[in-house]
């Protein structure tokens, strides 16, 4: 069904992002080291054949071009996301412990959410989860609660971090899609005319982690 079309592409998106990152930021070979183990503290950078390796049609009998596809799928399903929570984000005050900071990022996700809100092309959140599919949507959750989960078992605390933060940040961008807490009378154009007169009134409220997590999930 479609819900499992997407959460399969979801999680083949997640895949292809850490493996692009694997490639972008290659340790390589350090000629120097002794019994061919190479030291964290080596050369770090972009490795074009490893690339190829993972995403090549010939090395992944063809499937290469659909991960990264997927890999756009998760971009728009995060998009949509954070253009739906536009009107929430952008009344929230950010703060780093630094004045000048504080000033800069406030405007920044603003400009962003700007660009984000005239892009035509978002995910279309509402043809998933009707009639009998409905069923779906509690065991579409808690599967990824799991693959947070299993993050845990992670043992290099760096991949740790970035796995954790990119599946918790797809899993705020579907909370906030699909758990109805958002939901309004009101479409979002009029929600951003009721900012104006200081009348909108979100429904739920987004935890710092939350916040983070969505931003950061989006920017990787």
């Amino acid at each position: 069904c479609l819900e499992e079309r997407v959460f399969y592409r979801m999680v083949s998106g997640l895949h292809t992002s850490i493996n692009i990152h694997l490639s972008g930021n290659y340790l390589w070979p350090d000629k120097k080291a002794s019994m061919g183990l190479s030291s964290p503290q080596g050369n770090w950078g972009p490795n074009l054949n490893e690339f190829k390796e993972r995403f090549s049609p010939e090395s992944t009998h063809g499937q290469g071009d659909q991960w990264l596809r997927n890999l756009y799928f998760v971009y728009l399903v995060e998009l949509r996301a954070i253009a739906k929570v536009a009107p929430y984000l952008k009344n929230e005050e950010y703060f780093t412990g630094i004045d000048k900071t504080d000033k800069e990022v406030q405007l920044a996700v603003k400009d962003l959410l700007n660009v984000i809100e005239k892009f035509p092309s978002h995910f279309d959140e509402t043809l998933m989860f009707n009639g009998a599919s409905r069923k779906w949507k509690y065991e579409f959750r808690e599967k990824f609660l799991n693959i947070t989960r299993i993050m845990d078992c992670v043992g290099c605390d760096k991949c740790r971090l970035w796995g954790k933060l990119q599946t918790q940040g797809m899993g705020t961008a579907l909370k906030i899609l699909f758990s109805g807490k958002y939901e309004t009378n009101t479409s979002v154009e009029t929600e951003q005319e009721s900012l104006k007169g200081n009348s909108y009134k979100p429904q739920f409220k987004m935890r710092r982690s939350e916040i983070v997590s969505l931003f950061n999930a989006f920017g990787r």
